[in-house]
């Protein structure tokens, strides 16, 4: 039986291939899109959802979200992703159009509808999911598991500390980090090893179809950025490890971590602080996994230990944090662009 998931995106680049995968495997049903205010304005990032949807042929629901942060002011990524968001191949405007229902409602509806079933997979700023969750506490419960793109174990891209999703709403992503919900985040730590070489590019290209050329130069537009700022051959593709991660889970290897978000404002503000070594929390240091969850991950929601997790801003404050993330450690880059060429490879 597919897996039911609900992509919560802002696209962008990564997230339109993102997209791509999802609606083309089997495994997967994607019960609706919902979007989000980050890399560009809301108003573009639900086009650019609706432009793939319609490149794809696909009918799955788009539903619009927050157009803002909890609490900090909005910052966009259009020195990255272009001024439209999807800037590079030629791409006609979108004939239809997002459903009526907010985005933030869909979620805590379709939750409701399906306890234990639907899984998150943002891709994008926390924003929906935290209101979610916030609105109606009780889909925390019922939520089996987060799979989503932002933080870094290590260092970030959009200051030295704070990786871009993260950093566009901390509070959301502080919420999110509490919830007791089981987590996998895919950092930049783990996305910066998938890179779209010009080899990995032509393959695309060679597919020989309209959604193949399109992916091609989405991928040689934001190659310009990586180019620039780290000297790399090509883009990262960070988004598509999250749905990649449900498809091909052997392709990861991750560790079960206590991960905290600095909601404080400073040289830190939007850091996801990682006890990678078993600082602050009850699971064995140096624990790790080919996938799946740890144990004290697989602990029920209404386990206090997993309830009443709450994130530290200094850690060692914070002694005996059980984990609440799978953090990304490595991915097999060569298996993972051997799985997006084979499901693009069904568009035409």
């Amino acid at each position: 039986m597919p897996r039911k998931i609900i992509l919560d995106c802002d696209p962008g680049h990564d997230d339109a291939i993102a997209m791509m995968l999802a609606l083309a495997s089997p495994e997967l049903e994607v019960l609706g899109v919902t979007v989000v205010h980050g890399n560009v304005s809301l108003a573009r990032t639900v086009r650019n959802a609706l432009v793939v949807r319609e490149l794809l042929g696909a009918e799955v629901p788009i539903y619009a979200g927050a157009d803002r942060p909890l609490v900090r002011e909005r910052i966009s990524a259009e020195a990255v992703h272009g001024v439209s968001g999807l800037d590079g191949p030629q791409l006609s405007e979108p004939q239809g159009k997002p459903e009526q229902q907010h985005a933030v409602s869909f979620i805590i509806e379709t939750v409701l509808a399906h306890p234990g079933e639907v899984t998150m997979v943002p891709t994008g700023p926390l924003t929906n999911l935290a209101l979610a969750l916030r609105l109606e506490p009780k889909i925390a419960g019922l939520i089996p598991q987060i799979v989503l793109m932002g933080g870094s174990l290590d260092t970030g891209n959009w200051t030295p500390a704070a990786e871009f999703n993260i950093l566009c709403d901390p509070h959301a992503a502080r919420i999110v980090f509490e919830s007791g919900i089981p987590i996998v985040m895919m950092g930049l730590n783990l996305t910066h090893q998938v890179i779209a070489t010009p080899r990995r590019v032509e393959r695309f290209r060679a597919l020989g179809s309209r959604v193949g050329e399109v992916t091609a130069q989405l991928l040689e537009f934001f190659r310009e950025h990586h180019v620039t700022r780290y000297g790399w051959e090509g883009a990262a593709l960070h988004d598509p490890c999250t749905v990649a991660y449900l498809i091909r889970p052997e392709l990861f290897k991750t560790q079960a971590m206590y991960v905290a978000i600095e909601t404080n404002e400073g040289l830190n503000f939007g850091r996801t602080v990682c006890d990678r070594w078993g600082v602050t929390q009850g699971v064995a240091a140096g624990h790790t996994g080919s996938h799946g969850q740890s144990p004290a991950l697989v602990k029920s929601h209404s386990d206090p230990a997993m309830a009443g997790t709450q994130a530290g801003l200094v850690l060692a404050g914070n002694l005996g944090q059980p984990a609440n993330a799978q953090v990304g450690l490595a991915v097999d880059a060569e298996g993972l662009f051997d799985l997006l060429v084979e499901r693009i490879s069904k568009y035409r």
